[in-house]
């Protein structure tokens, strides 16, 4: 039996909701078929945006929803995406795909989308090949309210009050896509871009660095010691790659005991990822006012085999549902600097959470991750500690339990817990100082390693009433199956 304690009187960071966010880019289906089929289309949709999709967004509580990029960010001229739809230029997406991109998905339609999804914009500038006037005439066009030419342009557009924009990316990886600079460099264009970046009324922006590919902690260290203090916030990517090379990153669903631990193993690395550049982060700002955003993020597997290799279409177990409660778990963790984080992709791209073909459309393992998650979102993290035991197989050694514990407003405790082995039920004898639970209900996705859902077979996996539990004196008592993602909520 597995000893688990959590200490509800030693309450430390909010869990930013915004941890808990979703990225977009002009990448194969994730726009074009997954949110966005125009306003002349059969499938049902509001000013363009699939209503199916909306809807199952909505149900998540998305606080955030980066856009155009990704590598995309930094090709994208934003004037191109406005104004009348037929009017508007067409470019081929040399990035993803090859395809032409007729960019009748822009700024204004960006907007509408988080309109009805009710979250925040997060929007990633041009730094790689755009001008700092273009991004300065890019802001003055989405939050300027007064006489200007952007002004003006958005009121011909149809959109005479400004928007409200709050999260701004002053470029995206230009380690490598966005320009393969040097972190000096782009220490110093990130210091000349981000002048120009302004905040017009009330409208405050929360200015975003382009922050490390993995362990680069040497990026780290000379862009937040160079421009620290013109930031907000700096960006780690991070992807899950089990396979032995970029070429070969294997299947999504076929795949062996040995990988579904290399998985995870390599997921658990995002542990020592955040912990390393937060500890470059506290000697440069030790008043901690510098946010970590993790906004790429999951596994990347190979496409699925007759798809464009350039969309990174993927499939999704109940793996992928490991890898996200992993990483969630890891993001509640450190709340006192991660202040954001943007799943890659939100549909039909990497780990989606969604995936559509025609009308049809289905929800992921992971989608019910961030469902069954979602009340962590600005809840009060809370100490707690759990006693586990190494599983795995060769080499590839994982603890077999994985867990993070919030307060929210409302008084409720919320425990989610993953069960990473792939054998071994685990009883977990559970000791709550400070809270006296009356009473819990809980949810449990659990299955065979390579469970997913499919468009003839669409509830294949879905999270089940998880009540294999007691109250104790002291606590509770848990049984929890192998390979299982649980969430819990307790009353007093």
């Amino acid at each position: 039996m597995a000893r688990y304690v959590i200490n509800a009187l030693n309450k430390k960071s909010r869990i930013n909701k915004e941890i808990y966010g979703h990225f977009s880019e002009h990448l194969g289906r994730c726009i074009y078929e997954g949110i966005y089929v125009g306003e002349n289309s059969p499938i049902p949709n509001i000013n363009g945006m699939r209503k199916d999709v909306t809807e199952a967004l909505r149900n998540l509580k998305i606080p955030v929803l980066r856009w155009p990029g990704g590598c995309f960010a930094d090709e994208y001229h934003w004037m191109d995406g406005i104004g009348p739809k037929e009017k508007r230029k067409r470019m081929v997406n040399t990035h993803w795909g090859g395809v032409v991109e007729d960019n009748s998905f822009g700024t204004d339609e960006f907007m509408e989308l988080c309109r009805q999804l009710e979250c925040e914009p997060y929007v990633n500038g041009n730094l790689g090949s755009g001008t700092v006037e273009e991004m300065q005439n890019w802001v003055e066009y989405m939050t300027f309210d007064g006489i200007s030419p952007m002004a003006e342009l958005r009121s011909k557009n149809g959109h005479e009050k400004p928007y409200r924009l709050k999260y701004f990316g002053i470029g995206n990886e230009n380690w490598g896509c966005g320009g393969n600079m040097r972190p000096e460099f782009y220490a110093d264009m990130y210091r000349r871009y981000q002048t120009y970046v302004r905040n017009f009324g009330e409208n405050k922006i929360y200015r975003i660095a382009c922050g490390p590919n993995t362990d680069d902690y040497e990026w780290t260290d000379t862009v937040v010691r160079l421009a620290g203090r013109f930031m907000d916030a700096i960006t780690l990517h991070y992807y899950t790659v089990t396979g032995p090379s970029w070429e070969n990153k294997g299947s999504a669903t076929r795949f062996s005991e040995d990988e579904w631990y290399i998985t995870l193993y390599k997921t658990l690395r995002m542990e020592e990822l955040v912990t390393g550049h937060i500890e470059i982060m506290n000697r440069h700002d030790p008043k901690n006012r510098i946010g970590l955003i993790v906004d790429e993020w999951g596994t990347w597997f190979d496409v699925e085999p007759g798809t464009n290799p350039g969309f990174l279409y993927q499939q999704n177990t109940l793996r992928d549902a490991l890898v996200a409660g992993i990483n969630l778990n890891i993001f509640n963790k450190h709340s006192d600097r991660v202040v954001m984080a943007n799943i890659a992709q939100m549909v039909n791209v990497l780990q989606s959470v969604i995936l559509t073909e025609g009308d049809q459309m289905i929800l992921t393992p992971t989608y019910h991750v961030f469902d069954m998650y979602k009340d962590h979102q600005d809840a009060t993290l809370l100490e707690s500690y759990i006693e586990t035991s190494t599983i795995g197989s060769n080499g590839n050694t994982v603890p077999n339990l994985h867990e993070s514990v919030s307060l929210s407003a409302d008084g409720k405790l919320h425990i989610t817990l993953c069960n990473l082995s792939l054998e071994e039920d685990c009883r977990i004898d559970t000791e709550i100082v400070g809270f006296s639970p009356k009473s819990g209900k809980g949810r449990l996705l659990s299955g065979n390693m390579a469970d997913h859902n499919t468009f003839e077979a669409p509830d294949n996996i879905k999270p089940s009433a998880f009540d294999s539990f007691s109250l104790t004196g002291k606590g509770l008592t848990m049984e929890i199956p192998a390979k299982s993602v649980v969430c819990l909520t307790l009353e007093q």
